[in-house]
């Protein structure tokens, strides 16, 4: 499926307002590319400020903390730039930890069970979707009642227990680094679901069919878009990565309890909003979302290195979920400011040619 731009009667080219604009300003001037420079910023004044926060031990422990976030900040990516949400991710990988827990205990081999988490988070991501798409109910509600359902679940199958004994290798290969580096191993996996992502958002149609279905549902649906279908593999996705990032959760600290990562949802939209995906829908990009991440995630770190409280980094982290949801509209009177073109003459009429600031249902600014 392809989504073309409105073209000038007169002229034969695309209007809207996003071409109207310099190559170099399309490329620089995006909220994508401002948080990676706050990034560098923020990495570069905690190097300098804050002790210890530039040796191996810190990156390490800071690739460790914001992995499980940016594997669920991935498919989460998805869901959001369809105007949708999914604020159960957290439960679901509280759920993935206590299976993974339950059935290793049981004497399950650990392949197994995995595989079994992983099938588990497909169900639970196709419950979402369906309840979604089927009932025709908002992804807000549904997903804050499966929240409920899927973490009561996890602690109604283990109480107040927890299951620590898990064979040594595995948590071993979540918690190990190479070398020196501080890098850990668990990266490549986060880096490999990355290259997917990328892939599947920018390069296909089903990517194509997500921003689509984030401008305009009814227009998706009249290009070719089967709507509810991407819809339901979306939050199958997320879903599914939801319960990896458990299986690495419980893994890493050696522990399942129903308890584990309460409160993750909130970092991970955060992460996707500061990133530069719109709330609304049909915008978004996989390397703002990563920045997003490390953006918070260096921030975290540098301020517990720097002995602040835990509730102040919170009201730090609403914060920035709160301006992440209000930029765009600075951005917007920012571009309007920025983006006026000169009316053009039309040489053949000597007739005024109208600039490229024209809207398309399917580009706004």
């Amino acid at each position: 499926m392809t989504i073309s731009a409105p073209a000038d009667s007169r002229t034969g080219t695309r209007v809207y307002a996003e071409y109207g604009r310099p190559f170099w300003m399309r490329l620089l001037l995006t909220r994508e590319m401002a948080v990676i420079v706050a990034l560098i910023l923020v990495i570069v004044i905690a190097s300098l400020e804050v002790r210890r926060f530039g040796t191996t031990t810190t990156l390490g422990f800071l690739l460790l903390d914001v992995a499980p976030i940016l594997m669920i900040a991935l498919p989460m990516t998805l869901v959001i730039m369809m105007g949708e949400i999914d604020l159960s991710v957290a439960s679901t990988l509280g759920l993935s930890s206590v299976l993974l827990g339950i059935l290793t205990q049981a004497g399950w081999p650990v392949p197994v069970a995995i595989v079994a988490c992983l099938v588990m988070g497909l169900v639970a991501g196709l419950i979402n979707g369906l309840l979604v798409t089927v009932v025709g109910l908002p992804s807000l509600a549904v997903t804050i009642g499966t929240l409920a359902l899927y973490r009561g679940i996890a602690v109604g199958l283990l109480g107040t227990t927890a299951v620590t004994s898990f064979p040594a290798f595995w948590t071993g290969l979540a918690q190990s680094k190479f070398g020196s580096t501080g890098i850990p191993v668990a990266m490549v996996l986060v880096v490999a679901l990355i290259v997917v992502f990328v892939a599947l958002l920018h390069f296909t149609p089903f990517g194509r069919g997500i921003v689509a279905i984030g401008f305009s549902t009814e227009t998706a649906h009249f290009s070719g878009v089967h709507v509810n279908r991407t819809k339901v593999v979306a939050f199958m996705l997320t879903g599914l990565i939801a319960a990896l990032a458990g299986i690495y959760w419980t893994f890493r600290y050696g522990s399942a309890r129903g308890d584990n990562a309460m409160g993750l949802e909130l970092s991970v939209i955060a992460a996707v909003l500061l990133g530069g995906v719109s709330i609304f829908g049909g915008k978004g990009a996989i390397h703002g979302v990563i920045a997003g991440v490390l953006l918070i995630g260096v921030l975290q770190s540098a301020l517990r290195l720097a002995n602040v409280s835990s509730d102040v980094i919170n009201i730090i982290t609403g914060a920035l979920l709160i301006l992440s949801v209000l930029s765009p509209d600075f951005c917007r009177g920012s571009a309007a400011c920025v983006s006026v073109v000169p009316r053009q003459r039309n040489r053949s009429s000597n007739r005024s040619v109208p600039s490229p600031d024209h809207q398309h249902p399917l580009h706004p600014t």
